[in-house]
């Protein structure tokens, strides 16, 4: 009688264990399903048959995500989540946002010289493994593991708080990285476009510096006399700021251009500063950003618009892929494309476990709570960004871009649910 009930005990912890195997391989197969299913909507759009969302929309779109959707949503999630107490207790959130990127990059360097992309596709590859998605897909990860009542954080409405208030205090370090690094690393080479590489096989002279067709939109040279690469939100007023014939002002004007010059200026990292400033003194936070507050009006209307970032970069990045990705992975080569996705989903999180793991034993993380702890594990594991994406297609490198954001999201499917699997097993 014991030795029957101890079997039936046995059968019922497997069981149990079986259902929750399936439920951490549903947890991390369902966020990638959502996104593919966007992507197809976008896809569809920009097909011959239906035609709604041609090359110029889709650029369109992209710039309508930078410099409104993005900064938006940004504002009201980081906003409403930081504290000050909040940014002394997370601050190695975005530190380990950082260092995995650094840590990310020198692999993909390393990767890139054993794998030799074809030319001009060397930077491309170290940013396209360096880089992953710390915003959407992260965000409806946690969602999806936090509406189960039975998830092993707890309380759901608790976990799904908590979750996303991580993610959002990290955002601003990635739009800082995307908008600098990113952006620099995507440049096509001087005097010459992703696609003329492709066509000539080989480096072009420099002419003039408008001797090419578009090349004025990426000036990279550093002997230009112009600045070594474009603002994406251009203005006349960026080139030449009129004096105002004031000394206090001088060394004002001198910061604002040196801000512009770095790509330092852009939507996304002025919602971040603003976001933390305003969460962070407390009559400012219950002025705009509390539900009760009396301009929370403007709030809401960053959370309505914050809400159509994720579909419409989704869309893009969708529409980009509706010559297939045959065209993006035949210039890439069969071994960068698999090097590129090697390395992004297996030596990446590994190098993330290390550094999580000794921030751990340092005490950089607090104590107990298990959900911090998932969150850096996860930022880790991600599969390359889908803003990356988007860089890339205003850089003139969309149609590669895309194929290796096709094929990495598709393997990221069985790489996410193994290493969430591990990760639980870590923390429980």
């Amino acid at each position: 009688m014991v030795g029957r009930s101890a079997l039936e005990m046995a059968a019922a912890q497997g069981g149990a264990a079986g259902e929750s195997v399936l439920d951490m391989l549903r947890y991390a197969v369902l966020p990638i399903a959502k996104v593919f299913v966007v992507c197809f909507m976008g896809f569809l759009m920009a097909s011959k048959r239906v035609g709604l969302l041609k090359p110029s929309g889709r650029k369109l779109l992209n710039g309508l995500v930078f410099s409104l959707l993005l900064p938006c949503l940004i504002f009201a999630q980081l906003g409403r989540a930081i504290t000050f107490d909040k940014i002394l207790q997370w601050w190695f959130i975005p530190v380990n946002i950082a260092l995995g990127a650094a840590s990310a990059s020198l692999i993909g360097l390393i990767v890139a010289l054993i794998v030799r992309p074809p030319y001009p596709y060397f930077k491309f590859t170290i940013s396209h493994i360096g880089i992953g998605n710390i915003g959407n897909i992260p965000l409806v990860l946690i969602s999806a593991l936090c509406r189960d009542q039975l998830n092993p954080f707890g309380d759901s409405s608790r976990c799904t708080q908590d979750g996303n208030a991580y993610l959002s205090f990290g955002q601003w370090v990635g739009a800082i990285i995307i908008y600098t690094y990113v952006f620099k690393m995507l440049a096509p080479p001087p005097g010459m476009t992703f696609d003329s590489c492709d066509e000539e096989k080989e480096k072009l002279p420099l002419k003039a510096p408008n001797a090419m067709p578009g090349v004025e939109k990426y000036p990279s040279s550093a002997h230009d006399d112009t600045h070594e690469e474009e603002p994406l939100l251009y203005s006349e007023e960026e080139q030449d700021v009129p004096s105002l014939g004031s000394k206090i002002m001088i060394p004002i004007k001198c910061m604002v251009r040196f801000l512009q010059k770095r790509q330092l200026l852009q939507p996304p990292i002025i919602a971040s500063v603003l976001a933390i400033t305003l969460g962070a003194v407390p009559f400012l936070k219950n002025l705009i950003l509390t539900d009760d507050a009396p301009l929370f009006f403007l709030t809401d209307g960053c959370l309505i618009l914050g809400e159509a970032m994720i579909p419409c970069i989704l869309l893009a990045v969708g529409g980009n892929l509706v010559d297939g990705p045959g065209e993006g992975s035949r210039r890439l080569g069969v071994r960068t494309t698999i090097a590129i996705i090697f390395a992004r989903l297996v030596l990446v999180p590994i190098a993330g476990v290390g550094i999580v793991s000794f921030a751990d034993k340092l005490g950089f993380i607090p104590k107990g709570d298990k959900m911090f702890k998932f969150v850096l594990l996860l930022q880790h594991s991600m599969p390359t960004s889908v803003l990356s994406g988007a860089v890339a297609n205003l850089r003139g490198c969309g149609k590669e871009s895309a194929a290796i954001l096709f094929w990495v999201h598709i393997f990221a499917v069985f790489s996410m649910a193994g290493w969430i699997i591990f990760y639980l097993a870590m923390l429980f």
